[in-house]
């Protein structure tokens, strides 16, 4: 059977932080309330997203795997990952503060979860006035100062604080200290790993079990980055009906379209799966002379054998995601 463009049946998560958004401005079909996070496209053990429509409806993405091997995920991609698929795409309705937390690296994370390690982006899609986004420290400190704010609870003082507006984008890799802000919304590209270490979480009680959320400080010590960095803003230029940069990573590389009209796209040279995000508009890819719809809030992915499609917009703005 050859390969065509798939979309996936979203997992939706309850998070004490989560909101209304994820139905409300993306359609998502959520029955319950405080769903933080839309999961797009997971391989993550017992959150694995299945393909929703077409000859491969029910799929899982090891499936998927297993059966085309290079021919889903690209030779370099299936060399190093074998059936493991690499990323974990999601959205993130933050109508509350998140936890302040941080993301072991790769060697960290196989030593203690035989896990891969969590380097992320953030891509923000909606966020009211005054919201804000944490990104590492404000200042360089050592770990005993970092230590000691923690136990006076006034962590919050050496982070760095970011206002944010629709468009921004960050990359947080591992070891960076980070918390979405709230009444904000976002597109997240990531690793496919669940490993967070939450560092402090404002003495909450979650509703839903009556008690405070689990705090990992110990293990997030020995994770984290103390530098101070001159800039956490990703700086990105936006020329129409091209792939114009944004995150370029050794885990990920995610550029940004924005569609006026009809392009045209060739990836027969990138030997990667691409994975569409939609963050504002809605487009159709014409792909062998069928039409698949993607509109805000969606996500598509196109295995590795589809080298050329055609995508046409009013006006659209789609992430990119590749390896």
């Amino acid at each position: 059977m050859e390969l065509y463009p798939l979309k996936f049946k979203p997992l939706f998560h309850y998070r004490i932080w989560g909101g209304d958004k994820l139905n409300t401005l993306l359609n998502k079909n959520c029955s319950r309330e405080n769903i933080g996070e839309s999961w797009e496209i997971s391989d993550v053990e017992d959150n694995q997203t299945v393909v929703s429509e077409g000859p491969l409806k029910g799929k899982t993405l090891k499936q998927l795997i297993q059966k085309y091997k290079s021919n889903f995920v690209g030779e370099k991609v299936y060399s190093t990952f074998g059936r493991e698929f690499p990323l974990l795409i999601k959205f993130i309705d933050a109508k509350k503060d998140l936890s302040i937390q941080v993301h072991p690296n790769d060697e960290l994370a196989k030593e203690r979860h035989n896990s891969f390690g969590k380097n992320e982006m953030w891509y923000v899609m909606e966020a009211s006035e005054n919201a804000k986004l944490i990104v590492g420290f404000n200042k360089k400190i050592t770990k005993e100062e970092y230590t000691t704010s923690l136990k006076k609870a006034t962590i919050t003082d050496i982070l760095n604080v970011e206002n944010v507006v629709k468009g921004d984008a960050f990359y947080i890799p591992t070891g960076r200290v980070h918390a979405i802000g709230a009444n904000v919304l976002l597109a997240e590209i990531q690793q496919t790993s669940n490993i967070t270490y939450r560092i402090y979480d404002y003495e909450r009680i979650d509703n839903k079990t009556g008690k405070k959320r689990e705090l990992h400080e110990k293990l997030a010590l020995e994770a984290i980055d103390f530098k101070k960095y001159d800039s956490y803003k990703t700086a990105y230029s936006l020329e129409k009906n091209t792939s114009n940069k944004l995150v370029h990573s050794p885990y990920f590389k995610t550029n940004i379209i924005e569609i006026v009209g009809e392009m045209s796209k060739d990836y027969s040279n990138l030997n990667s799966f691409v994975i569409y995000i939609c963050v504002e508009g809605n487009s159709t890819i014409n792909y062998n002379n069928k039409i698949y719809n993607l509109n805000k809030g969606e996500t598509i992915l196109l295995p590795a054998t589809i080298n050329n499609i055609n995508i046409i917009a009013t006006s659209s703005k789609i992430l990119e995601v590749s390896l």
